[in-house]
């Protein structure tokens, strides 16, 4: 354990106390490391406040170069593992609900009859924090909308079409398909989907402004609020699919959808593991 990987635990967890108990280490030796490294620079970084820990303004500076120098030395010992030949590691993905309930299980369960020593960390998000975190580090590589990141390299998986979501006994709900315009008639639930939201440019390119009356993060609290009449709203078919509906879904006219890709920074500096499986990944969509 160094003290680069010790001093981003602490800003991750926002404690001494959580990035000892997460890291297995007792908190004076926490506290000792992250003295030696403030030594090292000759500044202090962190100021422990009521509330937490807050960085100072050295700290900030500093932060982006440990932040490097941290994913370096990880990437270094992955490059060691794998000229071991252990092929193992930590893959770090940030991801969104529809694709972590659905199918990314299945494939982490395959790759792990073949590399059974590799271990996940999903982090689940929307478009623009994963984004921040592939460019921060935070994670490997993740899945996202393409058109709402930038800076990126993004591979196209898979187009994934949205329906709308009806309460049972809305006057909608006997309809082959809707319309765009009938679904802003109505009281709409919106799922925050960070700086992009694919139904509100939808309704944006056709003139129309939908009675957004609820902004939600999760999809599923969506489908509560759709059973219990709250109001309409559009969600993915990834996420719909398999799942115990007490609602109502229908095509709409004209089509929306939104692109799937993984984005990530550079291909040739991906930690081991991490490239692996999303070669994995690649391969099996192809076939």
């Amino acid at each position: 354990m160094n003290r680069y990987e010790v001093f981003m635990k602490v800003i991750e967890t926002g404690s001494f106390t959580n990035a000892a108990n997460e890291l297995n280490y007792t908190q004076s030796a926490v506290s000792q490391m992250i003295h030696t490294l403030e030594e090292e620079l000759h500044t202090v970084l962190l100021l422990r406040k009521k509330g937490g820990i807050v960085l100072t303004p050295d700290g900030l500076e500093y932060l982006p170069y440990i932040r490097s120098i941290f994913q370096a030395h990880r990437e270094l010992l992955m490059k060691y593992n794998e000229m071991q030949g252990l092929q193992e590691g930590i893959i770090r993905i940030g991801t969104f609900t529809s694709v972590s309930r659905n199918w990314l299980p299945q494939v982490m369960k395959d790759f792990k009859k073949d590399y059974p020593n590799v271990q996940f960390e999903l982090i689940q998000g929307e478009y623009t924090n994963i984004s921040q975190w592939i460019k921060e580090g935070t994670v490997d590589f993740g899945f996202v909308n393409p058109i709402a990141v930038t800076d990126l390299e993004t591979i196209e998986i898979e187009k994934d079409r949205m329906l709308a979501v009806l309460p049972k006994d809305h006057e909608l709900a006997s309809h082959k398909s809707v319309t765009i315009q009938e679904m802003s008639e109505f009281p709409y639930i919106l799922l925050d989907e960070g700086s992009m939201s694919v139904p509100m440019n939808a309704f944006h390119e056709h003139g129309l402004k939908p009675q957004v009356e609820y902004k939600v993060y999760d999809d599923y609290t969506i489908m509560s609020m759709v059973e219990q009449g709250l109001g309409v709203s559009i969600l993915y078919s990834l996420l719909l699919k398999n799942y115990k509906q007490d609602f109502v879904t229908k095509e709409i006219t004209p089509r929306i959808e939104r692109t799937i890709s993984i984005a990530y920074k550079n291909k040739k500096t991906l930690p081991v593991a991490s490239r692996y499986f999303m070669e994995y990944i690649l391969n099996r969509l192809k076939s």
